[in-house]
Formats: structure tokens, sequence, C-alpha cells
């Protein structure tokens, strides 16, 4: 199939289309999804629409090499943020330019051009590890954004401030994305009032703080950076695609991206929309790995689609991206 369709999907029909030709690919050519599949006794000639996809469970990317063999090598690899001692998660990528294509049409679909902004990026732990997809990411769209002032700020909060309100004065839109703790860091250091900064969090303490339930984080960033909304950002290390929520932690996903929830006490059936239960995600940029993902987020979805994440479940280690606490 020819990977760019994926981005050109603008129904729930073409949407279905594209998902069970994606799974006849990696049935075929991804050998862990494959085996996978066939433990459960699903393949292609039982599989005839999206509720019949096996998905993965998304810790298989920490013990198995999920891969296409349609690809003889990596172009890169992203490995997720991890306490000390476990085991983090690896996602092989054949093809960048698919990443790359899914985050600057996703965020232009929301956002619009990432050339119209200032990115100021506080992303302190991530840039402690190598091989963070977010990273990769936020760089990209610093270098796009060709903005002389755009970059990661860190340490430098006093800077930092100046910049923002150089940057507020001359009514520059500026697209503030950060780690949570960062953040809080920043409101702690100044009080700000902003007018033209559109403030996106990432999620995450990182061990540097306790966690904090979404509305308790939301509600001192507003306060502290004196902005209406926060943004957030749903993303991981196993997926190509992120889901963006412009306030109340309520996420809208590209149209190549769909959110599903699973029973947690049957992880094969479906629930209904406004119940909750295990996150699965269809991520069809995921092309050359898995694009059907079982997370270990707890989350539900509403009736105008948009969904929301409400915790993880309580085996499950605590990662980055997005993701609050109960």
């Amino acid at each position: 199939m020819n990977p760019d369709s994926i981005f050109d999907i603008k129904s729930e029909k073409e949407f279905e289309s594209c998902a069970l030709q994606v799974f006849q690919f990696q049935f075929e050519h991804t050998k862990v999804y494959q085996e996978f599949c066939n433990y459960l006794n699903k393949n292609p000639s039982n599989v005839q629409h999206i509720g019949d996809i096996p998905f993965l469970p998304v810790s298989f990317f920490k013990s198995k090499q999920v891969f296409s063999n349609s690809h003889s090598e990596a172009a890169i690899t992203f490995t997720s943020s991890g306490t000390t001692g476990s085991v983090t998660s690896k996602h092989i990528v054949a093809d960048a330019s698919l990443y790359q294509k899914s985050y600057l049409k996703a965020f232009e679909l929301f956002y619009g051009k990432i050339e119209s902004y200032c990115v100021l990026a506080l992303l302190p732990s991530y840039l402690e590890r190598e091989h963070s997809s977010l990273i990769y990411m936020v760089n990209d769209l610093i270098g796009r954004s060709a903005h002389p002032d755009s970059g990661f700020y860190l340490n430098d909060l006093d800077g930092l401030v100046e910049k923002i309100n150089a940057l507020e004065a001359k009514k520059t839109k500026i697209l503030l994305l950060g780690v949570s703790f960062a953040l809080l860091d920043l409101i702690e250091h100044t009080q700000l009032s902003l007018s033209h900064t559109l403030v996106m969090e990432t999620g995450g303490m990182k061990g540097r703080r306790k966690e904090m339930i979404r509305e308790e984080l939301h509600s001192l960033l507003q306060g502290g950076l004196g902005v209406a909304e926060i943004h957030s950002e749903y993303g991981m290390t196993e997926l190509l695609s992120q889901a963006y929520s412009k306030g109340h932690g309520l996420f809208e996903t590209p149209p190549w991206m769909k959110v599903l929830i699973r029973d947690p006490e049957d992880p094969l059936s479906a629930l209904s929309i406004g119940k909750t239960g295990g996150v699965n995600i269809i991520d069809l940029a995921n092309l050359y790995s898995c694009s059907f993902i079982a997370t270990q987020d707890l989350g539900k979805i509403h009736t105008d689609g948009h969904f929301e994440i409400l915790g993880r479940f309580d085996h499950s280690d605590i990662r980055g991206c997005n993701l609050m606490i109960l």
C-alpha cells in the first residue's frame, strides 16, 4: 500500500478500509504481531471489521522487536523513559518521514502552520536522555518555525521570562511547550499574564514532583501563566501520531488515528461511549511496526468523539507522555 494514502483519509469508511489493509500488511510482515494474532485465532480471513482487529499490548515493545520484515534496517530507534532499573520500550522506526508527516500534518490540522509560531520548549527530563521521540519532534518544529528565538529553554528561567515578555510585547504568537514539572517551576519563579502564548503541557512529573490530577495541574498553570486554557499533547514512544487537547483534557485525534476503549475485565471486548476502560489506539502511521496498540492507560470517549485519559492500570509503571495519575 502507498504510505502517503494514510494521510488522505477523510471519512470513517476510508479509515476502516485503510485500517484493514494495514492489518493485513502487518499480519504478513510484522512477525511478533502475526504470532500474537495467531494465538487469538485472528487472521485476514476472519478480520472483516475494525472491531475484529487484535490490539497488541504495549508491553511487547519492551520485550520484543516489533518491526516489519518489509524493511531490512531501521532509520531511527526511539526509546521510552523509565525509572532506574526498569525496562524501557523500544520503537524501531523504518521510515522517519512517516513520523515527520504525521506530526506536521496533525499540528497544522489543529493549530495551523508551525512557521507562524515562535517555539519555546521546556523539556529538561527528555533532553537528559537520548532517542526521545518527543525531542525529535520538538527539535524539528523549532527548526521549521524559523523564528530566531525558537529553542530549548531549560535552566535560565530569568532569560526565558525576559524572552517571553519581549515576544508578548511584539504580539508574537508563541508555542510554549513543556513537561508538567518544568511549567510548575516556571510559575513558581515568576507569575505571567500571557495574551499571545499557547501553553501546551506534555504531562508527567518524571519523579521531580508528586503526581497530581489534571484539573489541579491545569488550574495552577492557568493562574500562574494568566491563560484561559492549558493545551495538552498525548503521545508515546510506541506511536508515531499525537492527539491534542485545547482544554479540559479533552483530546482529538487526526484522521489517521483512532481511540477505542476496551473492557478491563475482558480485554478483547470494546466498551460503549462514556464507559471507562483500557485505551486502545489505532495509529496508521505506525505502518512498519504495529498500528494496533493496547495501552496501559485508562480513559473514556465522550459522545462528541473527544476522549480523555483518566489514569493508568495500577500495575503499570509511570511514563511521561501526558499521564495524570489519579
